[in-house]
């Protein structure tokens, strides 16, 4: 149950002229998933972001995939941040901040998250040439910071991630999302000692 005994859920669309987006999202769910982007890898992304974090996702979108895949992911991102605030509420009761570290075989990465209302992203240790890889034929490297990045600034996060090591460009990835869904799930979990407080000195976020 939510901190406010009121469901934390959220149904975001967006329709551009480059991709048209539908997230439906509970953050008190159980990690179940429906991900269908047409892009193959980002839907494995998103399916372990959903399990890890157990927020419960439906997302539905297409775009001009025959140009890039670059918009259609980035447009996902977008809307995912925009449900996720959404469903956040007024954050009463958070625990706000939430850590993980998490391996993947020879990948190591680590995600940090304060729900802060003050959106600024630290994505650092990716290896050199990361960025160019085509995983899964479709997902070049480069899109996992723009995801975070996207995310993060429409769900108003400070998120760091650090990738400490790893070699397989499809681990690396997948230790990032496995990471910040663990940060994630310990940062909107409720708080029993928070009670109904917000979790800012300003009594804000």
């Amino acid at each position: 149950m939510s901190p406010t005994n009121s469901p934390r859920t959220a149904v975001v669309e967006r329709v551009t002229s480059e991709s048209t987006v539908r997230v439906e999202l509970n953050l008190d769910g159980t990690g179940q998933s429906t991900i269908e982007t047409t892009v193959p890898f980002y839907n494995h992304m998103l399916t372990a972001l959903s399990k890890h974090s157990l927020i419960d996702l439906n997302v539905q979108a297409h775009g001009d995939t025959d140009i890039d895949v670059h918009h259609t992911v980035e447009d996902t991102a977008i809307v995912l941040g925009d449900a996720f605030l959404q469903a956040l509420g007024d954050k009463r009761g958070i625990r706000r901040f939430g850590h993980a570290t998490i391996p993947l075989d020879e990948a190591l990465a680590s995600a940090v998250v304060d729900v802060s209302g003050r959106p600024y992203v630290v994505h650092t240790g990716e290896p050199e040439g990361q960025q160019y890889h085509l995983i899964g034929g479709h997902f070049t490297g480069s899109m996992t910071r723009h995801v975070f990045e996207s995310f993060a600034y429409h769900a108003q996060l400070c998120l760091h991630i650090d990738v400490i090591r790893g070699r397989d460009p499809h681990h690396i990835v997948e230790a990032q999302f496995k990471a910040l869904a663990r940060a994630l799930r310990e940062a909107v979990e409720p708080d029993a000692r928070m009670a109904d407080a917000i979790p800012s000195t300003k009594g804000a976020l």
